[in-house]
């Protein structure tokens, strides 16, 4: 049935089929009741692998996508892989930093990507929270965390695929300028568990600005799920890869990347007290 199925969803991909609405609906309804099945309740890690292996074919049967909007997509998705393909591998990892609070940085040289960081976290609110702060909230980033002037979505595509614009306030004493970046962002949850990731793209509308260098981001990913035991708690994996452009010495570099993750975490925990105190006194 699987197999029939992904024909049919591949027979909808052909130029000719593509106003066929109809059968792309029917494509993405039945690979969906398809993989419901298949897959059942996964673990976390099972359940990346599945996305790996299957999100491509899910993002080709939406209805009424053009061109473009398939190549932003395939190109979140596979940012998603190699970020998850590069959290996967322990191996190599050197601790950056780490509070008494157990919150730590790690990095590697990654082939072909270079310096990446690695935040590992452990916040006191259930996944759904942060969810919602990071993925359904994102253009009020620039509300709490003062190292982002300010978050914009300059296009959705379908359900979990979206290009933004984001401008970074300026770091290390003003050593390193302001700074933008444009990027796809996708989102990939299964029961409790929810992957986002992105990667700088190019979108026609947003050209660069005047006084502001175009950084660029990617791989970059957060993992989410419950704490093993505690499921009130989540634990947040966040894979950070950014080239800042300009003349900077690599130990600006450093300091810059490895300290955002940190206030990252710290402001976060932050807005997300303060949201639940309000909704105490409501």
């Amino acid at each position: 049935m699987l197999l029939a199925t992904f024909k049919l969803c591949a027979g909808s991909s052909y130029r000719y089929m593509r106003n066929m609405k109809g059968l792309r609906h029917q494509a993405a309804l039945a690979i969906g009741q398809e993989l419901r099945r298949t897959l059942g309740s996964p673990t976390p890690n099972v359940w990346i692998d599945q996305v790996r292996r299957r999100s491509s074919l899910l993002g080709s049967c939406l209805e009424e996508i053009s061109d473009q909007e398939l190549a932003y997509i395939q190109q979140g998705e596979e940012a998603m892989q190699k970020a998850l393909g590069i959290l996967s591998n322990q191996e190599g990892w050197k601790k950056e930093t780490q509070q008494a609070n157990g919150d730590k940085v790690l990095s590697k040289v990654v082939p072909d990507v270079g310096k990446v960081f690695r935040l590992e976290v452990v916040v006191d609110q259930p996944m759904e929270r942060l969810y919602e702060e990071l993925v359904e909230r994102m253009e009020a980033t620039g509300e709490w965390n003062p190292n982002v002037k300010e978050i914009k979505v300059l296009q959705k595509i379908g359900k979990d695929t979206v290009i933004t614009h984001e401008l970074a306030a300026e770091a290390a004493g003003n050593l390193v300028g302001p700074r933008d970046f444009v990027n796809v962002r996708c989102a990939k949850r299964r029961g409790s568990t929810c992957v986002l990731a992105g990667i700088a793209t190019h979108f026609g509308e947003m050209p660069e600005q005047k006084g502001v260098i175009r950084a660029e981001q990617g791989p970059t990913c957060m993992v989410l799920h419950p704490l093993a035991g505690s499921p009130s708690k989540t634990k947040l994996t966040w894979l950070l890869s950014i080239d800042l452009k300009g003349w900077l010495p690599k130990s600006i570099i450093n300091q810059v990347l490895s300290q955002t993750q940190m206030d990252f975490a710290y402001h976060l925990r932050k807005r997300l007290e303060s949201n639940s105190a309000s909704e105490a006194r409501c």
